[in-house]
């Protein structure tokens, strides 16, 4: 569905409707009293990816804010779902993790934007307000690392990986099988190995187990212990 977002929301004719995906409680009360305070500004939110992507539709958000480490469906992967049935969906990811690697592979996935938590809260509003405009967000120090990891050589053995081979890496880590990663994904068990038979050959993995073990050293360097 294509809208003109700018013209109708800036224009004085409604609010600026953002829809806040995040498992947090504590995030959601601090991102809904952040955005309140801001004037013509509604907001919404939902606290997993099965939620957030019904919420989404039932909604229909200017901008929607995702957190990269929902439960089950993961933020990446309810990107690619929202987008898949909307392509002019306009999405941002909210992490944690300020590595330029997750930054590299949400903008894959089809997101806008990248926003850390530990970024300026008033640098949230102005992305959220530049993503609602039809622009696109990342702090400019990051956006330089993003385009040298796409251009690049990349920094290590995780750059090579598309944005479904991360995801599947990260639900490795997690612990979940390739039959629940298919559940997960909404993908054949077929289209998992497949993908874990290429990961092996690009993370230099021998075995499944191998695998496993590079996924979980990867998600204990990469991302923070705790949120």
């Amino acid at each position: 569905m294509m809208r003109d977002v700018a013209g109708r929301r800036f224009g004085g004719l409604g609010q600026l409707r953002v829809l806040i995906v995040d498992d947090h409680p504590v995030v959601l009360a601090g991102c809904k009293a952040l955005l309140g305070a801001e004037p013509g500004i509604e907001v919404i939110d939902a606290a997993d990816g099965e939620g957030g992507y019904a919420a989404y539709f039932a909604h229909r958000p200017d901008v929607a804010v995702i957190d990269l480490n929902l439960p089950g469906v993961s933020g990446l992967e309810l990107c690619r779902r929202i987008l898949r049935r909307e392509p002019e969906a306009r999405l941002v990811i909210f992490s944690m993790n300020d590595d330029p690697v997750f930054a590299a592979r949400a903008i894959e996935a089809g997101a806008k934007g990248y926003i850390a938590k530990n970024d300026d809260p008033l640098l949230f509003v102005d992305a959220v307000r530049r993503i609602a405009e039809g622009g696109v967000y990342l702090r400019p120090e990051m956006a330089r690392e993003v385009a040298f990891i796409r251009a690049g050589p990349g920094a290590g053995q995780l750059s090579a990986l598309n944005a479904r081979e991360m995801e599947i890496l990260r639900l490795l880590a997690s612990g979940n099988t390739m039959a629940q990663i298919a559940h997960i994904l909404n993908v054949s068990y077929k289209t998992v190995a497949n993908n874990c038979t290429v990961l092996k050959h690009k993370l230099g993995a021998r075995s499944a187990m191998d695998l496993m073990r590079i996924a979980v050293s990867a998600a204990n360097t990469a991302t923070p212990p705790t949120r």
